[in-house]
């Protein structure tokens, strides 16, 4: 094995990360029509609702009894970068805060002292399928940043830099990070990526069939893990690889990627690691478990701010097109 890579380990649910971050689950799913209540237009017969995760359907209900998705629930303590190359979600929160973003669009929402919110993936098309692509990344937050503010910002696809290789059969979009001049949008401001020394990346990597492209090195010490998901094959430097592998790479040492003989898609996450204890409950991580238990009780008393929807699946109209409402009242549309 080259000395550039470190250890490879087959990609599961979800995904196993490196600090700073906590895990990256992969939701693939090929909707189908959809119906008046922007659910699937198919039975649902046989599914476990409320708890539908059983990938050989084609598509999962998660927890969503009428459309696909994460009713209201809690988080502290971290962050959610919900990446949507393909499909949209609608987002409402505790705060009052909402949205609805997709096909390209990410998701910063820094949960902090605590949020509530919901996930939903509405069915917007009846006449055509409704496949969604979605990646969503738990970037862990210090000590010191746990209980800021709860915040979200939207990075609109129109806003995210592609990097383009020499040859043009590489693109890397730039979701967090910078290769060469070509930097990512501002992240979320109490985010442990705020801080350059930091180093943290999320780059979605698109290789035609054939193309050869070398990682730019990043510090020692530095955490590097790429996600081979979608492909035939990849080689990275001498060592060739099936699709669902996850890499963690040497960021200090070149690494070459080749494309077998299909398009190629690769998630890459880098980062300085934070390097605290972490105790983790559900939705909740913190340091200690005496920070859970507090966790638990706050949730109890306080709901986060409470739930002003609705639904504890609410979903946006259908005529909404992509928009972020924040808490301040600033509405962003696009």
């Amino acid at each position: 094995m080259s000395k550039a890579i470190k250890n490879i380990k087959p990609l599961g649910f979800p995904w196993e990360t490196q600090d700073p971050f906590l895990f990256c689950v992969y939701h693939k799913d090929d909707y189908p029509k959809g119906n008046a209540q922007m659910g699937p237009a198919a039975s649902l017969a046989g599914r476990n609702l409320g708890q539908d995760f059983d990938p050989s359907n084609g598509w999962r209900m998660y927890h969503g009894d009428t459309v696909p998705g994460f009713p209201q629930h809690p988080h502290r303590g971290f962050e959610t970068v919900t990446v949507v190359p393909r499909g949209l979600v609608d987002h409402s929160d505790s705060l009052g805060a909402a949205g609805r973003f997709g096909n390209g669009d990410v998701q910063w929402m820094t949960a902090g002292k605590g949020v509530n919110h919901c996930e939903m993936f509405p069915l917007l098309k009846q006449d055509e399928e409704n496949p969604l692509l979605l990646f969503q990344i738990w970037l862990n937050l210090p000590a010191k940043s746990k209980f800021v503010e709860p915040h979200f910002a939207m990075l609109w696809n129109e806003k995210i830099p592609v990097y383009k290789s020499g040859d043009g059969k590489t693109a890397v979009t730039v979701v967090a990070g910078n290769i060469g001049e070509v930097k990512a949008p501002a992240p979320a401001p109490d985010s442990w990526a705020a801080d350059p020394a930091n180093e943290v990346a999320i780059w979605t990597i698109q290789m035609e069939a054939n193309a050869e492209w070398e990682l730019p090195t990043a510090n020692a010490g530095v955490n590097r893990s790429i996600y081979f998901y979608n492909g035939e094959s990849l080689a990275v430097n001498d060592e060739i690889l099936q699709s669902h592998q996850c890499i963690e790479l040497n960021p200090s040492e070149s690494v070459s990627l080749k494309s077998g003989t299909s398009e190629t898609r690769i998630l890459m996450l880098q980062g300085k690691p934070i390097g605290e204890p972490v105790a983790k409950y559900g939705p909740f991580v913190m340091n200690t478990q005496d920070e859970i238990r507090q966790a638990l009780q706050d949730y109890q008393r306080t709901q986060f701010g409470g739930w002003p929807w609705p639904k504890n699946d609410h979903v946006h109209p259908r005529e909404s097109g992509r928009f972020a409402q924040h808490a301040d009242g600033r509405l962003e549309e696009m």
